[in-house]
């Protein structure tokens, strides 16, 4: 996925690195703004993924809340210790919770433990599709983009399919994004992720 970072295991082991489950747009590297020291792809169990209408811009992001029977795919980001607050900064409106051991499986894990975060809104009750609220095509890219280059297209679909609220408006903002880490898709990659989304019910703005 990613080459670990050389200073990687010495820096563990003097007790100045973090580890936090993306589940989102924490998933495309391209849209990590600090200096991460190592990637993995993981998943959790006991947590659904569900779009959180943010009422204050009338927009949806991503979000998860505890479900016991629900398990969602993602990444486990490595990091130092003195960027978890620019983390923190970035993730602005969720709680930062630290994930069960038992519950996350990562690919070939590096040979230390380190406590594994996990951040959940602040107000999880409502879907953006029950709230109406709308989902940035740009933020949307991120996010699809970095499950089909860590999870492939079987991990990207499965996204789809299992986040919850996806029935709602898309904002068509791929021309000018609005969201701050926007990427740029590759070839295919567009017809691709509105294909899916068509089918999982997103409403596309017509005329």
């Amino acid at each position: 996925m990613h080459p670990d970072d050389p200073d990687f295991r010495r820096l563990a082991e003097e007790g100045r690195v973090v580890a936090y489950f993306g589940y989102g747009s924490l998933v495309n590297r391209d849209t990590l703004r600090t200096r991460f020291l190592a990637i993995r792809r993981a998943s959790v169990a006991g947590w659904q993924r569900f779009w959180l209408p943010r009422l204050e811009v009338g927009i949806a992001l991503l979000s998860v809340r505890a479900e016991p029977d629900a398990a969602i795919d993602g990444v486990v980001v490595y990091d130092l210790a003195d960027n978890l607050a620019a983390v923190d900064e970035r993730e602005a409106g969720y709680r930062r919770r630290t994930v069960l051991p038992q519950t996350l499986s990562v690919e070939a894990p590096p040979p230390f433990d380190l406590p594994v975060y996990i951040y959940e809104a602040i107000r999880p009750d409502e879907t953006a599709a029950e709230r109406h609220s709308s989902i940035l095509q740009s933020y949307l890219d991120a996010v699809m983009q970095g499950f089909l280059a860590v999870h492939g297209e079987a991990g990207l679909r499965r996204f789809v399919a299992d986040t919850q609220g996806f029935e709602t408006t898309l904002i068509p903002d791929r021309s000018a994004p609005r969201y701050p880490r926007a990427v740029v898709p590759q070839t295919g990659e567009t017809e691709l992720f509105d294909r899916l989304l068509r089918e999982r019910g997103v409403r596309f703005p017509t005329g």
